[in-house]
């Protein structure tokens, strides 16, 4: 059974940092891509990062690009998303998901339960 289980969210500040991480179960961690995506508050879904099976090729959202960066450890079955100069608008549940195959365009089969971050003052 693929677990993939979130942490490391929580409350910071506008323009502080976080460090998000992914555990995964349940399937070969280095034969797949991984995704970060997110959801704010009464919004829809929102891609963030993907990252392919060897960290080889890594995709930001635009928007994100100079802030947040994905990475992965395949020894350890994890994957990071470094998030830094956070802004109130970053506030939202982060979910991990799984992709297809060994690319990040890949589609998405499989999801963590999610961790909300919240900035604040």
């Amino acid at each position: 059974e693929v677990q993939l289980v979130e942490s490391g969210g929580g409350l910071v500040q506008p323009g502080g940092s976080l460090r998000l991480s992914c555990t995964a179960s349940g399937f070969t961690f280095d034969d797949y891509a991984m995704t970060w995506v997110r959801q704010a508050p009464g919004k829809g879904l929102e891609w963030v990062s993907g990252i392919s099976w060897n960290g080889g090729e890594t995709n930001h959202a635009d928007s994100l690009k100079g802030r947040f960066t994905i990475s992965r450890d395949n020894a350890k079955n994890t994957l990071y998303l470094q998030m830094n100069v956070l802004k109130s608008d970053d506030t939202a549940v982060y979910y991990c998901a799984k992709n297809s195959e060994e690319d990040p365009d890949d589609a998405l089969e499989a999801w963590g339960q999610g961790t909300l971050v919240t900035v604040s003052s």
